[in-house]
């Protein structure tokens, strides 16, 4: 068995590389994909394939709409999905990725640290197992092979 994982989260620490070395390092069976993580091609992609916009808001509109086209398609491609709230940035596409996850019945492991608990208490209790770390998750990704 091997499984698609999409990995949903902020994009600026290293945390899906993390976790995808440790993937390998146990030579677990799994494919791993997520959102575009070039902040500047996902903010520009609208401008780059429609042209130029006549403001920001339009700007933004254009791109989301294809980010949040590419994110409905590798969403509906994964078995599983692994959302990652850290404690830095403002996370309301992982709370979007993570919703839309619960919604599509797709698996979700969701990474929070205990500070974000209580803001974040709804979201977990629909998720299938929460946990505080990325290696909390490799070992509840590894248990799901495990034949003995």
């Amino acid at each position: 068995m091997e499984l698609n994982v999409y990995l949903a989260g902020e994009i600026h620490s290293n945390w899906r590389e993390e976790l995808k070395d440790k993937a390998k390092s146990l030579q677990l069976p799994v494919h791993f994909f997520g959102p575009m993580e070039n902040h500047d091609r996902s903010d520009f992609i609208g401008e780059e394939i429609l042209g130029k916009q006549p403001n920001a808001i339009f700007k933004d509109e254009a791109a989301s709409n294809i980010n949040n086209l590419r994110t409905e398609l590798l969403l509906k491609k994964s078995d599983l999905v692994i959302a990652l709230f850290g404690e830095k940035y403002k996370q309301w596409n992982t709370a979007m990725d993570a919703s839309a996850a619960i919604n599509q019945n797709k698996p979700l492991i969701l990474i929070r640290p205990e500070e974000l608990h209580h803001p974040l208490k709804e979201l977990s209790s629909k998720a299938n197992v929460t946990v505080e770390t990325v290696n909390q998750a490799i070992k509840v990704l590894s248990y799901i092979f495990e034949e003995k």
